[in-house]
């Protein structure tokens, strides 16, 4: 379910073993590395499934009648594992356990109003619906060309529909600007976003000649 990769770090309950078959989790949805991620399944359905892959340490026996093979989950886990970053994944774990969920959630929840409040100091800024960590809003200004500038000056926001093009049909755009807090995000930082933002729409309304 998409949802989990971005409920683990917030007070959610994330497995229902009564209702529940399959649910991953995402690396870099919990502050660790890309590429790598949880995959919990229900303990009948992998032993009833064949491996997806061949290679070191998921075999038990081989021999030229027949193959078996090693218990869950080492049957799915052929060949050398990405150990650093399981070692990362597992220390993001850890980082998210030491503050807690229900700690994040309120943390973030705080910081999101407070980016949305100072975000309405901007004229230019119409901001869209949106909850929690994630700030989403438009200028009169071209997403992709505002989001360039701010990459330039230390702050990465995503450009674009975001993966909810019927959404931008129905407010009538096609494109939006999205910002998130985290667990590390202060209440400064936003403040230098903030005044980031106000330089890079000063700098587009100059190129484009506006006054």
């Amino acid at each position: 379910h998409r949802r989990a990769a971005h409920g683990v770090c917030h007070p959610v309950c994330l497995v229902n073993i009564n209702r529940v078959d399959f649910l991953a989790l995402s690396g870099h949805k919990m502050f660790g590395p890309t590429g790598i991620g949880v995959l919990y399944g229900k303990r009948e359905l992998l032993n009833s499934m064949p491996p997806y892959q061949g290679g070191g340490d998921m075999v038990d026996r081989v021999n030229f009648e027949k193959t078996t093979f090693a218990p869950i989950p080492q049957k799915f886990e052929a060949g050398t594992p990405l150990i650093s970053s399981v070692i990362g994944l597992g220390a993001a774990v850890d980082f998210i356990e030491s503050l807690g969920r229900k700690g994040i959630r309120a943390y973030v929840d705080e910081l999101g109003n407070y980016a949305r409040k100072k975000l309405t100091e901007i004229s230019e800024v119409k901001l869209l619906p949106s909850e929690s960590s994630v700030v989403s809003f438009t200028t009169a200004r071209s997403p992709l060309d505002a989001a360039t500038l701010l990459g330039e000056t230390g702050f990465a926001v995503r450009a674009g529909h975001h993966c909810c093009q019927p959404l931008h049909q129905k407010l009538g755009i096609s494109s939006s600007l999205r910002v998130s807090v985290a667990p590390y995000t202060t209440k400064a930082d936003i403040d230098k976003f903030v005044a980031a933002l106000k330089d890079v729409l000063k700098q587009l309304r100059n190129n484009a000649g506006d006054a």
